[in-house]
C-alpha cells in the first residue's frame, strides 16, 4: 500500500490551545478579558470538588464516625503524614495549601476522561501554581534569613555569581509549571496524533466506520490522565515541599 493512498481523504490533525469562549471588556480602561475554556472547566473542577467535600464533612461527630466521615480523616492524615516525612510536624501548616494543589491537579486533568479539556494542559495554569509556590519559597527565605541575608545569598560564594543566581532563582516557577504542563499536553498531543493515524488507517483499508479508533486511543489516555496526571501532581507537592524545606532550614 502506497503512503499517498494510506492519507487519501484524512484531514490533516489540529492541535490547539484553550478556546476563548467569550470576552468581557471592561469600560474606561479599555481592558480585554477572556473567558477561556480553561477557566469554565476549572470552576467545573472546583465545584465538583466542593461537593465532595461537603458530602465527606456533612455533619461530622466526635463518636459514631460515618463511613464518609473515616474517609474525610483518612486523607486528611494522610497528607499531613507526608508534609511530616517531608518538611516535619511543625510546617503542618502548609498541609492545606499540599493538599489542594495535588487534588486541583488531580482532578483537573481527571476531567479529559468526561471530554472536557484538562485544566493542567493549559501552562497558565501549572504556571500560576509554580508562581506561588515561588512566592511561598521566597517569603520564606527572607522570613528565615532576613532582608539582608535574603539579598546577601545572590551574591554567594562569590559577587560574579548574582547573574547565575538570580537566573535559577527566576527559573524555579518556569520550570515546574513547564514540567507539568509538558507532560498533560503532550499527552493530548501523542493521543491526538494516534487516533489521526488510526483513522487515516481504517480509510485507506476502505471502512465506512473507523473502527480502529475504538479501544487505543482512550486505553493511552486513560494511561496519560490517570497514571500521568498523578504523577505530575505528585512530582509537583514534592518539589513544593522540597524548596519550602530547603527555605525555612528545617530539621526534624
Amino acid at each position: 500500500m502506497k503512503l499517498s493512498d494510506f492519507l487519501t481523504g484524512v484531514k490533516e490533525v489540529e492541535v490547539n490551545g484553550p478556546k476563548v469562549i467569550t470576552s468581557f471588556t471592561i469600560p474606561g480602561i479599555d481592558l480585554t478579558i477572556n473567558l477561556t475554556e480553561t477557566i469554565v472547566v476549572g470552576w467545573i473542577v472546583i465545584l465538583i470538588l466542593l461537593a465532595v467535600i461537603l458530602f465527606l464533612t456533612h455533619n461530622m461527630q466526635v463518636r459514631a464516625v460515618t463511613k464518609r466521615q473515616a474517609i474525610a480523616e483518612m486523607l486528611v492524615e494522610t497528607v499531613e503524614n507526608l508534609v511530616d516525612s517531608s518538611m516535619g510536624k511543625k510546617f503542618r501548616s502548609f498541609a492545606p495549601y499540599i493538599a489542594t494543589i495535588f487534588v486541583f491537579s488531580c482532578f483537573g486533568s481527571l476531567i479529559s476522561l468526561i471530554g472536557l479539556r484538562p485544566v493542567t494542559g493549559d501552562f497558565n495554569t501549572t504556571f500560576c501554581w509554580g508562581l506561588m509556590t515561588f512566592v511561598l519559597v521566597e517569603r520564606a527565605k527572607i522570613k528565615t534569613s532576613g532582608i539582608g541575608g535574603f539579598l546577601k545569598g545572590f551574591f554567594e560564594p562569590i559577587p560574579l555569581m548574582l547573574p547565575l543566581n538570580l537566573l535559577s532563582e527566576a527559573a524555579t516557577p518556569v520550570s515546574m509549571g513547564f514540567r507539568h504542563f509538558g507532560n498533560v499536553a503532550g499527552g493530548m498531543i501523542i493521543t491526538s496524533l494516534l487516533y489521526f493515524a488510526l483513522t487515516a488507517a481504517s480509510t485507506a483499508l476502505g471502512l465506512a466506520v473507523p473502527v480502529l479508533t475504538v479501544g487505543i486511543p482512550a486505553l493511552l489516555s486513560v494511561y496519560f490522565d490517570l497514571f500521568t496526571g498523578f504523577m505530575q501532581a505528585f512530582i509537583f507537592i514534592m518539589l513544593t515541599m522540597a524548596y519550602l524545606d530547603s527555605a525555612f532550614g528545617s530539621e526534624e
